[in-house]
């Protein structure tokens, strides 16, 4: 079987299965997220030449989320190195939700990047020369992955701006912490922009594929992350992608990712392809259901758990 027939047959049947499970519920604590609709789901797939591989809703625009700590979190290593983000961020999984109001280890530093904490951190550490510029260049990387400038939903950055009361004290207690550089307010804003961008399952498989092609956009051909890093923001992936479910979907999927409450998953291959799936409705822990269902579905088939990868893109005896 070609490598691209197994890969759209097991699209098929990941969407076939799960296209009609109703389970989970929208995220709704931010109230423009509350107005997605829950039959919406699109998985896609980008592999290293740039072929992307896709079924439903896989076009339809939604805002980034959580999703947006992994590309900010490989500026960040750009900008510092990974000896000085390790002095800020540390790299341990907390065991606790991604927005718990604060947790810092024992000398003072967030735990992980993937947490609200520690993505607030890192955001902060972004080198510009005001909020603003800042903003520009985490647009400016985007668009080097996708090939096309992304556009930020004002309506949910509001929104976001508007009840975020969790990150403003997650904020302030990391100023009060002496850990932020800018003022709670500035990186607050530009923290909840980064996390209104619009993407798509499509859009999030580039990503991905960018991650799996070694820093390498396989759309643009345009190196965005050096390759030295890949190996630190896939290892955080893998341990503190998917919040307090990370243990569980390292065991059953095997596969760096990174989750967000929109509905949004974005995983990785190495040295493969990037998948990327939209379907709003949640698990208790924050994590899209189909998209878990469907990631779990694809590594089974095509053999992509980490730790029992295949050389080729799909094994050959798909038995």
């Amino acid at each position: 079987m070609k490598d691209i027939e197994a890969v759209q047959l097991a699209l098929e049947a990941a969407y076939t299965t799960l296209k009609d499970n109703d389970s989970g519920e929208i995220a709704t604590y931010i109230p423009a997220l509350a107005k997605a609709d829950p039959n919406s789901f699109g998985i896609a797939i980008t592999d290293l030449q740039g072929r992307s591989y896709k079924i439903g809703d896989s076009d339809l625009p939604f805002s980034i989320q959580s999703i947006s700590k992994v590309l900010t979190y490989g500026l960040a290593l750009h900008d510092h190195g990974r000896d000085d983000i390790r002095e800020r961020v540390g790299i341990e999984p907390t065991g606790e939700a991604f927005d718990a109001i604060i947790k810092l280890d024992d000398h003072n530093k967030p735990l992980n990047p993937m947490t609200n904490t520690g993505a607030i951190t890192i955001t902060d550490m972004i080198k510009g020369t005001s909020p603003d510029n800042k903003l520009d260049i985490i647009l400016n990387a985007y668009e080097r992955i996708l090939g096309h400038a992304p556009k930020i939903d004002m309506e949910v950055y509001q929104s976001e701006y508007d009840t975020g009361h969790r990150n403003r004290a997650i904020a302030h207690l990391l100023t009060h912490f002496g850990i932020l550089d800018e003022t709670a307010n500035d990186v607050l804003r530009l923290y909840f922009k980064q996390c209104s961008i619009l993407t798509s399952a499509t859009e999030l498989s580039v990503l991905a594929s960018m991650l799996a092609n070694k820093g390498v956009s396989p759309i643009t051909n345009e190196s965005v992350i050096q390759q030295k890093y890949i190996r630190d923001i896939l290892s955080v992936m893998f341990s503190c992608g998917l919040y307090d479910g990370a243990g569980e979907w390292a065991f059953e999927v095997g596969m760096p990712a990174k989750s967000g409450v929109s509905g949004g998953i974005m995983a990785v291959v190495p040295g493969k392809c990037g998948i990327g799936i939209f379907s709003p409705p949640l698990d208790a822990r924050g994590n899209s259901i189909r998209g878990t269902q469907a990631c779990k579905i694809l590594s089974k088939r095509l053999g992509w758990h980490a730790l029992e990868c295949s050389e080729s893109f799909v094994p050959q005896n798909t038995d």
